[in-house]
């Protein structure tokens, strides 16, 4: 009896504890306000589909629209997709600074693991891809791109010597061959530079083609494009694994990409395998042909429609080369700053990669210019656009107009509203690893046909391509040159 009354004064007090919570919760829920979170504008579109027509015909088109109505941050729905853009240096820090576990490149970017092959970079966990980053940054080192300088110049000698005295040429075809075969020299060896070119620049042709804007959203979708990008890759993973094979067994070594890739371990004592460097090395090579070679025309046709900078960019070749004669190395590309300005502002107004972006894994929180606060919610899209952004009016005076002294100590435009200004090489905890062999590269080409041509663009000032899926030139760049030595007096 003692026990009866005594289970059940348990069960009483036990409601009694139950009643209280489930009547707390009741009132927390009906009388103590929850703070709204205070979310984007939506980009008015149809249901369903949401803005992804608007989205496909251009997402600079869309934000040149929608900026000035929206504001700087807003969302755009894309079918089950939303896709929350930050524009400008004040909302995007989080964007460039975020932890991987917070903002991932990994699920916005696995359309690239059939091109690059499995295991590296967005196949593999972020650990490993931040070590496979290190082996990347190791090889572009400056001890590492004083020795690539030489073979870009030497190249741009080669390639150049061929073009005679005087002629017509598409500029855009020449400095994309000439990149390729710059890139073949310092990164993928001497092997396929001196013997295998033309079979592995046709190969990287067919892995370039099967990347299309319908990768990105069914990257395995058996069409003819992509047969081809898969039977190149395979390909390309039988050359490059005879020549580790043959360095591996004769014991000698290069001064390249290939060599470093194949001489990195990772933290546990593991050496890269020969998938893994192939791998790395299409990634590679894809990160910078394409940058290079459209930043190289597009700072060519702005120097032959600008005679002022024209003037400048020789004016400053003359004065080095009474400073240093004919020579041309990794310290004397570094003082031609006037020319770096010119490639750097061609670089703002025509970034090849018009949007970066990244998968949230949590919520949080952004702050306008204006003082307006917005919570991006877990589970969006996060994006931002490097050929927006780089256009702002209250960052860039006239941002539609080349004007290469922006960046001068006396105005420094990019640095004006603080980091992330300028983000045509992205920038914080993602920022591009190629970027200095980018400038070199390009800085050595113009500097040999500035001391060693006129040049006259004929064909008119060129057009945007925005169909492709890195947004270069559209059509030919026709430009009459003939030869002759700078006069340095």
């Amino acid at each position: 009896m003692v026990a009866m009354e005594s289970d059940s004064k348990f069960l009483n007090v036990g409601f009694l504890i139950v009643a209280t919570f489930v009547v707390a919760k009741l009132i927390s829920v009906l009388l103590i306000p929850k703070p709204q979170r205070r979310l984007p504008p939506v980009v008015k579109a149809w249901p369903v589909v949401g803005g992804l027509v608007r989205f496909l015909k251009g997402p600079v088109v869309m934000l040149r629209e929608e900026y000035p109505k929206l504001g700087s941050v807003f969302t755009c729905k894309l079918l089950n997709k939303k896709i929350t853009f930050l524009i400008g240096p004040e909302v995007s820090a989080h964007f460039f600074k975020a932890e991987e576990s917070d903002l991932s490149q990994q699920e916005v970017y696995r359309f690239n693991v059939p091109t690059f092959g499995p295991g590296v970079v967005f196949d593999v966990d972020y650990s490993v891809r931040k070590e496979q980053f290190k082996f990347f940054t190791e090889s572009l080192k400056t001890t590492k791109l004083k020795g690539y300088v030489d073979r870009m110049v030497k190249e741009a000698e080669d390639y150049f010597s061929k073009w005679g005295d005087s002629g017509e040429v598409d500029l855009k075809y020449e400095l994309e061959h000439l990149i390729i075969l710059t890139a073949s020299r310092c990164l993928l060896g001497e092997e396929v530079r001196n013997k295998l070119f033309d079979d592995v620049s046709a190969l990287f042709h067919d892995l370039d083609n099967g990347m299309l804007p319908i990768s990105v959203l069914s990257p395995y979708l058996p069409i003819p494009a992509h047969r081809r990008r898969d039977k190149a890759r395979k390909r390309l993973a039988e050359i490059f694994a005879n020549i580790i094979s043959s360095r591996r067994q004769t014991g000698k070594t290069k001064d390249d990409m290939l060599q470093c890739f194949m001489d990195s371990k990772y933290k546990d004592g593991r050496q890269t395998t020969e998938s893994e460097v192939t791998g790395l090395l299409i990634a590679a090579l894809f990160a910078g042909q394409h940058t290079s070679s459209i930043t190289s025309t597009w700072t060519g046709a702005y120097l032959l429609h600008y005679k002022k900078y024209m003037s400048a960019v020789l004016d400053e070749q003359k004065n080095l080369m009474q400073k240093h004669g004919s020579k041309v190395d990794h310290d004397i590309l570094s003082e031609m700053v006037v020319l770096r300005r010119c490639i750097k502002e061609a670089l703002r107004l025509h970034p090849p990669l018009i949007m970066l972006m990244r998968s949230s894994h949590s919520d949080f929180s952004v702050k306008t210019r204006e003082g307006k606060e917005y919570d991006i919610p877990k589970g969006h899209i996060v994006a931002t656009s490097p050929a927006f952004a780089n256009r702002l009016q209250y960052i860039y005076k006239d941002p539609d107009t080349f004007d290469p002294d922006r960046f001068a100590p006396e105005r420094d435009e990019d640095k004006v509203a603080g980091a992330f200004s300028y983000i045509s090489f992205g920038g914080g905890r993602h920022g591009c690893l190629g970027e200095p062999f980018a400038y070199l590269q390009i800085t050595a080409i113009w500097s040999h046909l500035l001391r060693n041509f006129e040049l006259e663009l004929i064909s008119p000032f060129p057009e945007i391509d925005w169909n492709a899926m890195v947004v270069g030139v559209k059509g030919k760049v026709m430009v009459r040159y003939k030869h002759r030595e700078l006069p340095i007096n």
